[in-house]
């Protein structure tokens, strides 16, 4: 696998004309280790409705989108306004090794916490071994586990739910 050349991560929110980076970065990562959704198809949109481009921060290396995270409210009522939820955090292959995900991942939380969160969760496949340590070093703790929650490619696969204070 060909590395990158080494300078520092620029960490950023995304703008309307990063559509096709962030695309190109799902594509990429895809893998049933960690979807459980089909790989959606080339030209699928990333942003609609429901996917803004203020709910994603980008990492860019050498002025190249290499990964994002998707930092969401995940219930939108009064109530839970203090909780953001991570919804999808993906690092090109090339760029691995080089703490892009632990970066993209302190600046999930900076931002929630500027924006008065308290508590930040995700959810994870079990099975997910790498990505369940990049949140362990982020300080994120298991909360739940939910049995046999998805059916993936004829195994049943447990969806761990993660969490951590915002201090």
């Amino acid at each position: 696998m060909a590395r990158m050349p080494s300078h520092d991560v620029i960490i950023r929110p995304a703008r309307d004309e990063d559509e096709p980076a962030i695309r190109a970065v799902d594509h990429a990562v895809w893998s049933p280790l960690s979807e459980v959704a089909p790989r959606p198809p080339q030209d699928a949109p990333v942003f609609d409705e429901a996917h803004r481009p203020g709910q994603y921060l980008l990492a860019e290396l050498d002025g190249r989108v290499v990964g994002y995270v998707r930092l969401v409210r995940e219930i939108p009522l009064p109530s839970n306004a203090h909780v953001r939820q991570i919804q999808g955090l993906g690092v090109l292959p090339e760029a691995r090794g080089r703490r892009i995900g632990d970066a993209l991942l302190a600046a999930a939380c900076a931002t929630a916490r500027a924006d008065g969160a308290r508590r930040m969760t995700l959810r994870v496949l079990a099975h997910n071994t790498p990505a369940r340590r990049l949140y362990e070093r982020a300080g994120f703790r298991v909360l739940g586990v939910l049995p046999e929650h998805f059916l993936l490619d004829g195994g049943y696969a447990d969806d761990v739910w993660m969490g951590r204070e915002l201090d």
